[in-house]
């Protein structure tokens, strides 16, 4: 089993005193702490227009953890592809690749936040069609063939080091999304919600993938939400709880939300309903009931799994965050390889 830290997003939690700049330097930090302590991959994740400064451009990020980093792979989860030009999107990866040396997976979503497709100009009914487009805009240019996403053909140089390019990876959930990431990607990426939902996606992107003939070594990969301590469970729940409660919240908050140029408004206080949902939605506790948890979704999927621990806390004080990352990698790891 893989294992990767993620999702980097550097959002500002209410009250947060550090600058972006510092924000940033501190998300590179961890990405080379995560090589250090011996993760297998590191993950960022995209939005637009949001008051908490949730980050907005993945490849020049993954940029520049290429070259603070030797082996680490670097993965986008996701990269509204939908949103950008994808003969772009070709050329920015293709680069990442190269300065990487060939570690980095792209992983590509749909998106689905009104704002970010009106003030990108684009037509969210229109987003699957976009995803299947680009992916295949991505394929051609890699391949060294002519693409064109709506304009003349042309050719992609330089070409990725690696040939035929990076592995695409599709995140999705609903049945139609997680086939069609069997049918045109290399890797299907789930968000976790209980390993018998997880073990139904991962059967319909592996029939999706024999329907349609393709190769076999298709990747599958989970990001849950994580969180491991040393302690007594309540005092595990009480570290992660604000930092749990605002990323969740922060999601339903973003949905309808425009115009906001911040700074981010604090979520409301947690009702007791929402503290039992978002208890079932996180993977806690010591190393052996995490690793435990983890072994449950990979057992169900009945294949390798490449997990990708949630372990970027916003608002969580660094030193903590930095504690957690330590034990997960020193103590969960282990039980899983």
């Amino acid at each position: 089993m893989k294992l990767g830290f993620g999702l980097i997003t550097c959002q500002r939690y209410p009250g947060e005193t550090r600058s972006d700049e510092e924000l940033y330097a501190d998300a590179l930090e961890l990405a080379a702490l995560a090589e250090e302590l011996g993760f297998d991959s590191v993950w960022v994740s995209e939005h637009h227009f949001v008051d908490d400064g949730y980050l907005p451009s993945l490849l020049p990020m993954c940029a520049a953890i290429a070259a603070r980093t030797d082996r680490i792979e670097i993965g986008t989860g996701l990269l509204l592809i939908t949103l950008h030009d994808p003969l772009r999107i070709a050329e920015d990866a293709a680069a990442v690749d190269l300065l990487s040396r060939g570690r980095l997976i792209l992983g590509l979503g749909l998106g689905w936040r009104e704002e970010e497709f009106d003030g990108f100009g684009v037509l969210l009914a229109k987003r699957g069609r976009r995803l299947e487009e680009a992916v295949d805009v991505l394929r051609r240019a890699w391949r060294g063939e002519a693409a064109s996403s709506g304009g003349a053909p042309v050719y992609v140089t330089p070409r990725p080091g690696r040939p035929g390019g990076p592995p695409i990876w599709i995140g999705a959930e609903a049945e139609p999304a997680v086939r069609r990431a069997g049918r045109i990607a290399d890797g299907f990426i789930g968000g976790g919600e209980t390993p018998a939902v997880f073990a139904q996606q991962a059967l319909w992107a592996r029939e999706e993938r024999e329907r349609v003939g393709g190769d076999p070594a298709f990747a599958l990969g989970l990001h849950m939400s994580t969180f491991v301590w040393n302690g007594p469970a309540a005092e595990a729940w009480d570290l992660v709880a604000p930092s749990l409660r605002y990323v969740s919240w922060k999601y339903d908050d973003m949905e309808f939300a425009r115009g906001r140029s911040g700074p981010p408004s604090a979520p409301p206080p947690m009702t007791s309903e929402e503290d039992e949902v978002l208890r079932q939605e996180i993977i806690l506790g010591t190393p052996e009931q995490v690793a435990e948890s983890i072994r449950a979704f990979q057992r169900a999927a009945g294949m390798d799994v490449h997990f990708v621990a949630d372990l970027y806390w916003p608002g969580m004080d660094p030193l903590l965050q930095r504690e957690a990352m330590r034990i997960f990698a020193e103590e969960v790891a282990p039980l899983l390889r």
